[in-house]
């Protein structure tokens, strides 16, 4: 069993996150909630939310914000 597997799920993860993100933010902004997309990356929403948390830190070609939060956060995505 490797030991780099964890991290190396969890890059691919991130990025399967990120590609949607630009993606769907290309013409714009985007919000969603992470309840919303979850089936559409294949992650959870929890894993979701911790990866938006990553990404709004490291993602210099996103703006990513949390904007509102009502039963869940609502994420607000934009091209930089």
């Amino acid at each position: 069993m490797s030991t780099t597997q964890p991290t190396v799920d969890a890059n691919a993860k991130e990025q399967r996150l990120k590609t949607y993100l630009e993606r769907n933010a290309a013409d714009g902004e985007l919000y969603f909630k992470s309840k919303f997309i979850a089936d559409e990356v294949g992650l959870s929403p929890k894993e979701i939310g911790a990866l938006m948390c990553k990404l709004s830190d490291a993602a210099t070609d996103l703006e990513i914000e949390k904007w509102s939060y009502t039963s869940a956060t609502t994420w607000r995505v934009e091209p930089a």
